[in-house]
């Protein structure tokens, strides 16, 4: 996931656009083609519910989306500083999407944070290439899955930490 090679030009910013209520159902399935495909993510909601949190993520204007031929491909939701959701469909992959979606958010924020299953090794990596490092370790008891997860954050060149010499 991390040294991507692009059959096409990678999305450009103006292809990401905000997501309005009609887009939800594909949004869901953009969700899905990783929740369901995945064997180690436990599924804890009914599609409906799924449905319904999007459509309020939505309508709080938090989901940036992209677009290919058959539709929704990737999405962010985002409140803030904090990245709530990141998710290209499985036709979608290794386009260039998620960095593209990322690098909207990096130009709109001097820092970032997202929650990330421990177990989702090629998020991490995704997300270390993309500049994010691991904060801290949760035991799962904060997240709907009940999973082991990472927090990572990001931070603009100026505003990184420097440690005492």
């Amino acid at each position: 996931m991390i040294a991507q090679t692009f059959d096409a030009a990678p999305p450009q910013s103006d292809a990401i656009r905000p997501a309005r209520l009609r887009d939800v159902p594909a949004l869901a399935r953009v969700l899905w083609s990783f929740t369901r495909a995945t064997e180690w993510m436990p599924q804890v909601r009914r599609p409906s519910m799924d449905l319904a949190l999007m459509a309020r993520l939505v309508l709080r204007g938090s989901v940036r989306l992209i677009r290919d031929d058959a539709g929704p491909c990737a999405f962010i939701a985002r409140e803030g500083e904090l990245v709530l959701a990141l998710y290209v469909h499985a036709r979608a992959r290794r386009c260039g999407h998620g960095h593209a979606l990322l690098a909207e958010a990096k130009r709109q924020s001097d820092s970032l944070g997202l929650w990330t299953p421990q177990e989702s090794h090629s998020a991490r990596h995704f997300y270390a290439a993309e500049g994010f490092s691991t904060a801290a370790y949760g035991d799962g008891s904060s997240n709907d899955e009940a999973l082991p997860d990472v927090f990572m954050i990001w931070h603009t060149p100026q505003t990184r930490r420097q440690d005492p010499a």
